[in-house]
């Protein structure tokens, strides 16, 4: 990776374009959005509710819902597709 000497230069060209005075508001900027990281990506692992500590299969109830008229030609059904305009 990067050695010592190699740090030490990237430091002092990160000094010299972004000036000593806008550096520590910089680091604090960095270690605030890690933490923000850290914590949603902790969040995506975790399980949430009680149906997931339990184990429970996640179920969707819903009903299937038919039209009256499917599978039954409408009166257009010979004709081409007329234009939208």
């Amino acid at each position: 990776m990067f050695g010592i000497s190699e740090l030490a230069i990237i430091l002092i060209v990160v000094i010299l374009v972004l000036g000593a005075k806008r550096l520590p508001e910089l680091a604090r900027s960095a270690g605030k959005s890690a933490r923000i990281l850290k914590a949603e990506a902790k969040a995506m692992k975790e399980p949430k509710g009680a149906e997931a500590e339990a184990g429970a299969p996640r179920v969707i109830r819903g009903e299937t819902v038919t039209r009256p008229d499917a599978g039954r030609p409408g009166p257009d059904a010979g004709q081409p597709p007329r234009d939208r305009a």
